[in-house]
């Protein structure tokens, strides 16, 4: 992926030295650089918040809570995860809250402990294609990440995204169950 990034930048480079000159394509890149930097200390807030709170629900058992309450679910799609459960439930639940940064440890951590159960270490199990794919659709109750974005560049109502992220996220969420369901048999 480094490769296809570094030939990306270079043809874009390229491409506009030609068209505009040395001097636009320094600038060019300045103010990209400048744009990143800008962007991501304007979402430092919401991420230092949401990330307070998921620490908050963790250390109150909420998060706990929430887990506990997708073990059915859990055991529908992962019936041979065993010790995995607890992390694939936090990894879900802080997915669900629109937490992918904090469900990221969450994700590689089930991995971690399917990939033990698993007798080819070299092929994934049905449990890792299925959290893959249920991490790929992400269910989200709250897209914080997002909130944040819309609200960083202005928008008048940033949380109006709510409903539909929830019907779509919902919509490829239930394809993506219903095709591992269907791929595992």
């Amino acid at each position: 992926m480094n490769v296809v990034f570094v030939l990306m930048l270079m043809v874009g480079v390229i491409v506009e030295t030609i068209q505009k000159g040395g001097d636009a394509t320094l600038a060019s890149l300045l103010a990209g650089a400048n744009n990143a930097v800008t962007l991501c200390l304007s979402l430092a807030g919401a991420y230092l918040f949401w990330m307070g709170l998921m620490g908050v629900l963790k250390k109150s058992g909420l998060m706990q809570l929430l887990s506990r309450r997708l073990r059915p679910v859990i055991r529908f799609l992962f019936p041979n995860a065993g010790e995995a459960s607890g992390a694939i439930s936090l990894n879900l639940a802080a997915n669900m809250l629109g937490m992918g940064n904090a469900a990221t440890p969450f994700g590689l951590e089930a991995m971690h402990l399917l990939n033990k159960r698993n007798p080819t270490p070299t092929i994934a199990t049905n449990e890792m294609c299925v959290l893959l794919a249920i991490n790929a659709s992400c269910l989200e109750l709250l897209p914080t990440t997002l909130i944040a974005l819309r609200q960083v560049y202005g928008s008048v109502a940033p949380a109006s995204v709510l409903l539909p992220t929830l019907l779509s996220s919902a919509c490829s969420t239930v394809v993506a169950v219903i095709l591992c369901k269907v791929l595992t048999r």
